[in-house]
């Protein structure tokens, strides 16, 4: 009898994911010996926590069906404007971070209001904001602008014992509370199941009597709080402000999610998922870094050849009507 009989075909994707994050992390260990450490498998995470944030963000964007081009602008835009209103304004870091956060979400809600008001394409839209976000940064400064805010370089430098030679930072701690209120948000609550209809299909979802004009408003609304976090996080990171941050940081957050099994046609996706796509994304940059004779151009070839496999595998599934319409897959 054959294996595929016992699996959920909706468990698929995340099976895939799963499976080839383990082939990754074992040929890491294998290949080298300090790869096996906690303390590595803990830096994929603390390396990588603001795409974490990012990318859950996009993946509801993804799930309801639309696109969001803007991320990594809003991103870099939240870099500038923390740093410039520590360093130059000498703001206090906590009048400064609900404020980047609002902002966030201002430019998520715009583009939620043009998309689902004016019925414009989301593509579109976010293109604008992205272009919007990344020229207000230069508006700011055209020169990086470095953090040497006190409280800034000491959440920097926190750590979060976790044994006896391994931690966590303060970005790797907020990237995770952050997963953990996406999975609720996606289980638990009917905004994650509506927005999950919208994706499967807009018009049921209306005939069904949900808030779907008030759910993509949300949604959008939710991926520029996320990009704003992500932000925030980056500036813990680089201690520094810049309008090149985030350089591309939207395709990365892209090819997370759907490496993490998220259909890019909507309906479909999984936020756990998205979390082993980012790792892999960090294990094949901790592979080229071991290695030390690559060029971490390398990473992006990896990538697209797996984004290529991933698409395959996803017109596999939608060819066997595991992603039709109306089939949603929750996290």
């Amino acid at each position: 009898m054959s294996l595929m009989r016992y699996i959920n075909p909706r468990s698929l994707p995340l099976i895939v994911t799963t499976a080839l994050f383990v082939a990754l992390f074992g040929f890491g260990a294998i290949s080298y010996d300090a790869f096996l450490s906690p303390q590595v498998f803990v830096n994929l995470l603390i390396d990588n926590g603001f795409l974490l944030v990012v990318a859950i963000g996009m993946t509801f964007v993804i799930v309801s069906g639309g696109i969001d081009l803007s991320v990594g602008s809003i991103v870099a835009l939240a870099t500038m404007v923390s740093a410039s209103l520590v360093q130059h304004h000498h703001w206090s870091i906590w009048a400064i971070i609900p404020l980047v956060l609002l902002m966030g979400c201002a430019f998520g809600l715009l583009h939620g209001v043009l998309i689902q008001v004016f019925r414009m394409q989301p593509f579109i839209v976010t293109l604008g904001g992205m272009f919007l976000a990344r020229g207000l940064c230069y508006v700011i400064s055209i020169d990086s602008i470095s953090i040497t805010d006190p409280t800034y370089t000491a959440l920097s430098e926190y750590r979060l014992t976790l044994g006896s030679e391994t931690f966590i930072s303060l970005s790797g701690i907020v990237a995770l509370g952050i997963l953990m209120a996406a999975i609720f948000l996606a289980h638990y609550t009917r905004f994650g199941r509506t927005v999950y209809a919208i994706g499967g299909n807009e018009r049921s979802a209306l005939l069904m009597g949900l808030p779907v004009a008030r759910t993509k408003i949300l949604v959008y609304t939710f991926s520029g709080f996320c990009s704003a976090l992500g932000g925030i996080l980056v500036t813990f990171y680089m201690l520094s402000g810049y309008g090149l941050h985030a350089l591309g940081m939207e395709l990365d957050a892209i090819a997370a999610a759907v490496i993490g099994g998220t259909l890019l046609t909507g309906g479909v996706g999984n936020v756990v998922g998205t979390l082993i796509g980012v790792l892999i994304l960090g294990v094949i940059q901790s592979l080229i870094a071991f290695d030390g004779s690559l060029s971490s151009w390398w990473t992006r070839i990896a990538i697209g050849l797996l984004l290529f496999l991933f698409c395959l595998l996803q017109r596999i599934i939608e060819r066997s009507g595991i992603g039709r319409k109306g089939n949603a897959v929750s996290p």
